[in-house]
């Protein structure tokens, strides 16, 4: 039997289950659009709202250097934006800095924090601070999430742009060709209007993400204290199994369908690693915060007064993805 082609590094050069699944994504998508919007509807909806996650997890794993070898080609195999809103290459740059580890959580260092400097918290309107107040119970994540980290997001990138970062335009204008080929997709092949696109599956995809991302780090002493591992749950797949998230961030480059197994190898281990930071499902997570903030909006440590970050350097600006006009932290673009 002729033996597998391993990359460098022992691992296939290409993983084919991660091949496989984006075909079906992007298949389950057109699927919905010609065969379930023009007499189910609402079932249309639905399927659009899962592809939509589903491919947002499946970006996930791309920038994370899968299902090939070559970041090209895996950019192209996620670069249809069926979401809208992400372009994959700010997406990739901004988790990849994510994945920090000592950072954590740090509302300026981390771009994925949804904790807020303390002093910029108390800059904030009233009317602010409720809204950020409701998106950290899981409800609130889950309905207005969307719509906060988006207008954060464009914020940011607009400032960016506008001083005239060339990655990022970059980014945006391989993004606008990707849409330039989706939105006439769905408005004149499939023939739903943009705004119920945009306002009901793009808008839920996200807030399905947002159940897997909602718990996923807390402030702790120890970095590996602030990320959470929920056991087991019926999303799992369209999460690419990042429900064990501690095992995705301490083995980055193991492709989502060995993570299972790597958890039930040393779960003892996992579970003491995290101090403990663990759900059995989402559903617990949803007893317990459905309507009561998880944490606090401004962290509980880290930047309580206002400095420079220790790492800022002028010419290199980037933002967070969940705060808008705060003080600028490096850039660190990925190699693309």
């Amino acid at each position: 039997m002729k033996p597998k082609t391993k990359s460098r590094r022992g691992r296939p050069a290409i993983e084919w289950p991660t091949i496989a699944l984006i075909l079906l994504c992007y298949a389950a998508w057109g699927a919905a659009g010609i065969f379930l919007w023009p007499d189910w509807p609402l079932a249309a909806l639905a399927a659009f709202a899962v592809t939509i996650a589903l491919q947002s997890s499946l970006m996930h794993e791309c920038l994370h250097g899968h299902p090939t070898r070559n970041s090209a080609v895996n950019e192209a195999l996620v670069g249809l934006p069926v979401g809208l809103v992400y372009p994959y290459r700010r997406f990739k740059a901004l988790h990849l800095r994510h994945h920090a580890h000592e950072r954590l959580t740090d509302p300026f260092e981390d771009p994925e924090s949804y904790y807020h400097a303390l002093w910029r918290y108390e800059e904030l309107p009233e009317a602010i601070k409720f809204i950020l107040k409701i998106n950290n119970t899981m409800i609130g994540r889950f309905v207005l999430g969307p719509l906060i980290m988006n207008a954060a997001f464009f914020a940011s990138d607009a400032k960016l742009i506008a001083a005239g970062d060339r990655g990022v335009r970059t980014a945006w204008a391989l993004h606008a060709v990707g849409l330039a080929i989706v939105l006439p997709i769905v408005s004149q092949g499939f023939g739903m209007p943009l705004w119920l696109y945009v306002l009901v599956p793009a808008w839920l995809g996200q807030s399905l993400i947002s159940v897997r991302t909602f718990a996923e780090h807390q402030w702790s002493e120890r970095p590996d204290g602030r990320t959470i591992i929920v056991e087991r749950s019926p999303l799992a797949l369209l999460f690419l199994n990042n429900n064990l998230h501690l095992v995705h961030h301490k083995l980055p480059s193991v492709p989502w369908y060995r993570l299972p197994a790597l958890y039930r190898e040393k779960r003892a281990e996992w579970l003491a690693m995290n101090g403990g930071y663990a759900y059995p499902n989402y559903l617990a997570l949803l007893k317990d915060f459905a309507f009561r903030a998880k944490e606090p909006v401004p962290h509980p440590v880290l930047q309580r007064e206002p400095h420079a970050p220790r790492a800022f350097r002028p010419r290199a600006r980037s933002h967070s993805l969940t705060e808008a006009g705060t003080v600028p932290v490096p850039a660190r673009p990925a190699k693309e």
